[in-house]
């Protein structure tokens, strides 16, 4: 399966690419991880998102670019990374993760990286850069980290 990335502002998004992104994010955090929480949390509209679709448009994966303050104070984030289970284990987590570097090192030029990662992928965002700054807390009950990429 070929996957194809393209980066689109919120109000750029149609209405069949924000239900398809809503619902990955959903089958991934939601159902998957048996977690019920808030998706919608307002911070959608400040940022881009990265959506990756196969040959037939279907979104198989996607991340959620932030400007700095949005999600961390002085810092730009990467969030909401989902993928598909019909992806996962192929490489692409980490196809989409450099295409999301590329992007929000364009957009936000010179602005440091964090992200909230789920501490089982520790060594996965280790291998793509970021290191753990220890500080580890709960979010609707999974284990989390934050993480800074070094420059």
């Amino acid at each position: 399966m070929k996957i194809h990335y393209t980066l689109k502002k919120f109000d750029e998004l149609t209405l069949d690419e924000l239900y398809q992104l809503m619902r990955l994010r959903q089958e991934v955090f939601v159902v998957e991880q048996n977690c019920p929480y808030l998706d919608a949390d307002g911070k959608d509209k400040h940022g881009y998102h990265v959506l990756g679709k196969d040959e037939h448009g279907i979104l198989q994966c996607c991340t959620r670019l932030l400007p700095e303050g949005i999600s961390f104070e002085g810092y730009a984030s990467i969030g909401r990374v989902a993928n598909s289970q019909s992806v996962r284990g192929k490489g692409e987590g980490k196809k989409l993760m450099i295409f999301s570097l590329i992007q929000i090192k364009q957009l936000y030029s010179g602005a440091e990286i964090k992200i909230g990662a789920q501490e089982y992928l520790k060594s996965f965002y280790e291998n793509l850069g970021f290191e753990d700054v220890n500080h580890a807390y709960l979010e609707d009950g999974i284990p989390h980290l934050i993480m800074v990429l070094k420059k």
